[in-house]
C-alpha cells in the first residue's frame, strides 16, 4: 500500500508537535471525528475530516479509534533466561538486595545471558517484538546491561542492531554496562567502573545512542554514575539514568544537572529531584507496571506534571522486576494509579515517549510529515482503552505506512 487513505475513522486522537508536552500540555490531545489520513511512501501526507480525498487504495477503519503507534522508551529487550524462580521470594516480600545476595536478581540474568549465543538472544527477542507489534508498539528502546563484560555487552548491542534490521519495529539502542557490578569485580568496583569508562563506552559508541546507569543503593553511587555518564557524553552518547527506584540517593538531581534526556523509575523521587528535572527540562520516564509487579509505591506523576515535567511511560520489560511488554497495561495502571487522564496517558506513550528517545520529530503523533505509524483500535474513543484492561484492543497496526499486524478485512 504505497499510497492510500485510511477512511471512516470514528475518532482520531493524537498529541501534536515535535517536542515533549508538559504541564497542562500533557493532556492537550487533538480530537477529530469522521476523520481520514492519507499516506504516501510511508509518511503521512494529509489529515482531515469530512470529504475523503480520492485514492487508488483505501482502508476502512470501521468507525474505530485511531491513534499514533505506541513508543516504548524503556525496555531491557535482549537477555537470556527468565526469573520465575524468584516469584516465591517476592511473595514473601524478600527485599531485592537479599534476592541479589542469594544469587538472584540482575546477576542471575547475567549468567544466563553470557551463556546464550547471539543467535539465541535474537531468536528470543524476535518473538517478543512480534507480540509487542501486535500490542501496538511501533518504536522501542532496547538497553544492554545483562552482559557486564566488554564482549557480552557488545554481543547485546550487536543483537539489537540486527533485530532493528530484521523486523518492523524501530529499535533505539542504549548502552547500560553500568547495570550492576559483575561478580568478578565485586571486590574491586573501581576497576569495573574503569572498564566501563575506558573500554566499554568507546566500543559501544558506534552502536548505541544513549548511555544509562543504575544509580541506586547496591548498584552505582552518584559519583560513579556522574563519571560514567560524563564519559559517555564525551563519546557522543546522550545520558539517561535509572534513579530513585528503591532509595533516593541524589541520582535524579545529578543526572538532570548534567543534561540527562530522561530519568527513569522515580518511585522515590524527592522534591529536590522534581525541581531539578523541571529546571533542566528532563523527561520523567515512569514505569507503572514495575510498581504493580513489585507491589511498590507509584511514582508521583501528578506532582511531576504540576511541576512542568514531561511524563512518559515505558514498559520496563525485563525478566526480573517487570516481565511484561504491554504498554496498554502501562496505560491502564498509569490511569488508575497515577490518576492521569486518558489524554495524558496517550501523550505519555506516544509523543513524550518518542521525545525520551530522540524520535519526536518523526513519530509520536499523527500529523503531516511524520512516519505513518498508526493504530486502529477496537474502541470508539480514548477513554475505553484506559477503562478496559487485560485485553489487546489494537485491531490493526501500520508501520511506515504498511499494514504489519491485525485485521486486513477492511482493505479495499
Amino acid at each position: 500500500m504505497a499510497g492510500f487513505v485510511i477512511e471512516n475513522i470514528g475518532m482520531l486522537a493524537t498529541p501534536m508537535g515535535t517536542a515533549a508536552k508538559y504541564g497542562e500540555g500533557q493532556g492537550e490531545v487533538s480530537i477529530m471525528r469522521d476523520a481520514w489520513i492519507s499516506v504516501s511512501d510511508g509518511f503521512i501526507e494529509g489529515v482531515g475530516s469530512g470529504a475523503v480525498p480520492k485514492a487508488e487504495n483505501t482502508f476502512d477503519a470501521g468507525g474505530g479509534l485511531v491513534t499514533p503507534g505506541l513508543v516504548d522508551p524503556h525496555t531491557h529487550l535482549v537477555f537470556g533466561g527468565w526469573r520465575e524462580h524468584e516469584l516465591a521470594m517476592k511473595l514473601r516480600d524478600v527485599p531485592y538486595l537479599d534476592i541479589l545476595a542469594a544469587g538472584g536478581g540482575i546477576l542471575s540474568t547475567v549468567r544466563s545471558t553470557r551463556a546464550a549465543s547471539e543467535a539465541e538472544l535474537i531468536d528470543k527477542a524476535m518473538l517478543v517484538l512480534e507480540r509487542m507489534l501486535a500490542l501496538g508498539v511501533t518504536t522501542c528502546e532496547a538497553k544492554s546491561g545483562y552482559g557486564l563484560s566488554l564482549d557480552d555487552e557488545l554481543k547485546l548491542l550487536r543483537a539489537a542492531v540486527k533485530l532493528d534490521e530484521m523486523q518492523p519495529i524501530d529499535i533505539v539502542r542504549t548502552f547500560m554496562g553500568a547495570h550492576a557490578v559483575p561478580p568478578e569485580y565485586i571486590d574491586d568496583r573501581d576497576a569495573y567502573v574503569d572498564l566501563v569508562v575506558d573500554k566499554m563506552i568507546p566500543a559501544a559508541a558506534g552502536m548505541a545512542e544513549y548511555c544509562d546507569v543504575f544509580c541506586e543503593t547496591g548498584a552505582f553511587t552518584v559519583e560513579e554514575t556522574r563519571r560514567i555518564l560524563l564519559s559517555a557524553k564525551d563519546a557522543g552518547l546522550r545520558p539517561k539514568c535509572h534513579s530513585d527506584e528503591i532509595n533516593a540517593i541524589g541520582g535524579t538531581e545529578m543526572a538532570a544537572e548534567i543534561g540527562a534526556v530522561s530519568c527513569e523509575h522515580l518511585i522515590c523521587v524527592e522534591p529536590a529531584g522534581i525541581e531539578a528535572m523541571s529546571r533542566h527540562g528532563t523527561i520523567a520516564c515512569c514505569l507503572p507496571a514495575t510498581s504493580f509487579y513489585l507491589n511498590a509505591a507509584y511514582a508521583p506523576a501528578r506532582a511531576m506534571i504540576s511541576a512542568g515535567i514531561p511524563v512518559a511511560f515505558g514498559s520496563d520489560f525485563n525478566p526480573g522486576s517487570c516481565p511484561t511488554y504491554s504498554l496498554q497495561l502501562a496505560m491502564n495502571i498509569g490511569c488508575y494509579k497515577y490518576r492521569m487522564t486518558p489524554e495524558e496517558c496517550l501523550t505519555a506513550v506516544t509523543l513524550n515517549a518518542a521525545a525520551a528517545i530522540g524520535r519526536a520529530a518523526i513519530v509520536g503523533s499523527v500529523e503531516v510529515g511524520k512516519k505513518a505509524d498508526i493504530l486502529i483500535w477496537d474502541a470508539p474513543n480514548l477513554e475505553q482503552i484506559c477503562y478496559r484492561f487485560g485485553d489487546n484492543l489494537v485491531r490493526s497496526v501500520f508501520k511506515n505506512g504498511e499494514l504489519r499486524s491485525g485485521a486486513t478485512s477492511h482493505v479495499k
